[in-house]
């Protein structure tokens, strides 16, 4: 009598255990080898096979979740260092420590301008152990610092000392060869933008190894640099106010003015300090864009609402912190306003409101829009400038987190539409546990575009941005999105159209979306998406990319492609008007199109298949014209007209 095979049952479980106490991938992956090994039924090991690649992928994820929380703590105790000293030195050798910690590298240090001797010195490092490189002083313009301060923009070099979009110097290659440095990526220190503002300093990250840099990485330190740029103006400020009273307590005649005039700054200085402490606590308590509207409306008396870069909003408040109506501001006034914002980096006045451009580097995270027709002061305007710095902050941080979150539920829509009919159920208890119900409705979209590598991070800044609910997913060259639509909501041709012309806006190039939907459950999903992939196929023959559309407004070829077939649906769209017509009045118009396309255009062999004078089939001909539009006749329109013509008889419709 034969052993009885072994079971694949204990080494799922085995899977299971290794996955939850973080072991490293090698032993994940001696699990199939045991398998194997073992003699395990072929169907048996190929569940085992595809068990472990699910296992290795949520380790994956997993293990990137938490290095994204370890960056937003580290960018959380940075905003704490900046609320509880007052202390410079303190201050910026808390940044440049978390600028180390934040991006893992070898190094970090920050450089800043010497006025006098007209050159730029090592302010603070940070896991530096080169004296040399400690101690290095740079002239203008010299070195990759050099090329940051010069156009205001951050840069990252993989390798150093191979890289010749910069000025190599001896001086400053020796101490970058002593420090033992490959991978630097610096950034400015801002007091204005990048066109019109003020470089202070540099703040770079190194590594001792080759590295590639990420815009996720370039956009926190620019962060960071944006901390360090204030604590430093701060610092500057507060020297100035004190060196005013110092060259004030000599005079007599003016004194008592002047000393008012100092406590009034003073004031006003303690007043934007606290209130950037207000908004730096709403980070470190895990506040959202509204709280930030609402105590910065608070602050300044008027209503403020924010919205993102199509002008959509995303927090609107009155100073009482209630809620207030907000529509979409024109995105062409609000960008080109934001833009003047962000080319003088400062907060600009248009049409009665305040705006002031949200940025994270270079890129356009939102706009603050203050409903204001008064002036600001200085320290208000302050004030409403550094909450545009704690937006950014807060909004790359929910991206960054929405991010990993649609990755991992990414997983999930690919592998639905890939093989549906594998395991239903089990694709649907892995979309509750992402928070993902597949037995309800959703529209299925289907997005492409030439720029087919910005379309991804634009679809997720599509849904982020615009808080639909939904998740999208690379697939078969593709983008596809899914968006729930409980209780009916936006047609799927709208919501192709809307997704086309936003998606097109953030990739700056034409995007064609085929819509489709609502359907619910694995099978009916997986179906939708091919309904819809023929209908982005069709959209592409028909030379209308760039648009968005479903199957149902393809005409002719809706009928051709949809699953639904909705024959009567369509010969009534298109015949509609003419058996309408023949019903109310007793009439033959239905019948005489088809006798005249029967004919091949023949007013003669029309007449005489229909038996009636030939001045009888014109009055008719006139009648479907005005019933049909003038073009009833042009190629396409006519094609059209003779598919339903013959469907309509097909079906055993008459004639009239």
């Amino acid at each position: 009598m034969s052993e009885p095979s072994p079971s694949a049952t204990p080494l799922l479980a085995r899977l299971l255990d290794l996955l939850a106490d973080d072991a490293p991938a090698e032993e994940l992956g001696a699990v199939t080898s045991a398998a194997r090994a073992a003699g395990v039924p072929a169907a048996e090991l190929a569940e085992v096979e595809r068990a472990a690649a699910t296992a290795l992928r949520i380790r994956g994820a997993l293990r990137q979740h938490r290095r994204r929380e370890l960056q937003l703590t580290a960018l959380f105790d940075t905003a704490g260092d900046l609320a509880a000293s007052r202390d410079l030195d303190d201050v910026l050798k808390a940044i440049v420590r978390r600028a180390r910690m934040l991006l893992g590298t070898d190094t970090a240090y920050l450089t800043l301008p010497d006025e006098e001797a007209g050159d730029t010195y090592m302010r603070v490092t940070d896991g530096s152990v080169s004296v040399l490189f400690q101690r290095l002083r740079l002239e203008l313009g010299e070195g990759l610092g050099g090329l940051v301060a010069q156009t205001a923009s951050p840069y990252a070099t993989p390798d150093y000392r191979t890289d010749e979009r910069f000025r190599h110097t001896r001086n400053i290659n020796a101490g970058v060869l002593d420090e033992g440095l490959v991978a630097i990526l610096g950034v400015p220190l801002l007091l204005g933008s990048s066109r019109g503002g003020k470089v202070i300093g540099v703040l770079f990250a190194a590594d001792r190894a080759a590295r590639v840099f990420s815009p996720d990485e370039v956009a926190l330190l620019c962060s960071l640099a944006a901390h360090a740029a204030i604590a430093i103006d701060t610092a500057r400020a507060l020297d100035d106010t004190r060196t005013a009273l110092a060259e004030l307590a000599g005079a007599n005649a003016e004194l008592a003015e002047a000393n008012a005039a100092v406590r009034a700054h003073s004031a006003a200085m303690r007043r934007a300090e606290e209130a950037h402490d207000r908004l730096t606590d709403l980070v470190l308590r895990g506040g959202d864009v509204k709280d930030v509207a609402v105590s910065v409306a608070g602050l300044l008396d008027s209503p403020l609402t924010i919205h993102d870069p199509g002008g959509r909003p995303l927090a609107a408040v009155r100073p009482d912190g209630s809620g207030c109506a907000a529509d979409s501001m024109d995105a062409h006034w609000l960008a080109g306003t934001a833009e003047e914002s962000r080319h003088g980096a400062r907060a600009v006045h248009r049409d009665g409101r305040w705006i002031c451009a949200v940025l994270a580097g270079q890129e356009l995270l939102a706009s603050l829009v203050l409903h204001r027709a008064a002036r600001l002061d200085d320290s208000d305007r302050r004030l409403f400038e550094r909450a545009a710095v704690v937006t950014g902050l807060l909004l790359l941080l929910r991206r960054t987190v929405a991010e990993t979150e649609n990755r991992i539920r990414g997983e999930l829509i690919s592998d639905l539409l890939g093989d549906p009919e594998r395991d239903p159920a089990g694709l649907a208890e892995r979309g509750r546990r992402l928070g993902i119900d597949l037995d309800r409705p959703h529209l299925l979209l289907v997005a492409e575009a030439a720029a087919r590598e910005k379309l991804g991070g634009a679809a997720m800044r599509y849904l982020f941005g615009g808080d639909i609910h939904g998740v999208s997913a690379e697939h078969a060259g593709t983008i596809v999105l899914l968006i729930g639509c409980d209780g009916g909501g936006t047609p799927p041709g709208d919501a192709a159209r809307a997704a086309a012309a936003q998606l097109g806006h953030l990739v700056q190039a034409p995007v064609t979306v085929a819509g489709t939907g609502p359907a619910a459950g694995a099978r009916e999903l997986a179906a939708a998406y091919a309904e819809a992939a023929r209908c982005l196929r069709a959209m592409r023959v028909l030379g209308r990319e760039g648009e968005g559309a479903c199957v149902d407004e393809l005409g002719f070829l809706g009928v051709v492609l949809g699953n639904a077939k909705d024959v009567d649906g369509f010969v009534t769209a298109v015949l509609g008007p003419l058996l309408d017509y023949d019903e109310r009045r007793g009439t033959h118009l239905v019948r005489t199109l088809r006798a005249y396309f029967g004919a091949g255009g023949s007013l003669i062999r029309a007449k005489d298949e229909l038996h009636v004078h030939v001045n009888t089939v014109v009055q008719r001909l006139d009648r479907i014209q005005v019933l049909l539009g003038r073009d009833w006749n042009e190629p396409d329109r006519a094609l059209e007209l003779q598919l339903a013509l013959r469907l309509h008889l097909l079906a055993g419709g008459r004639d009239g």
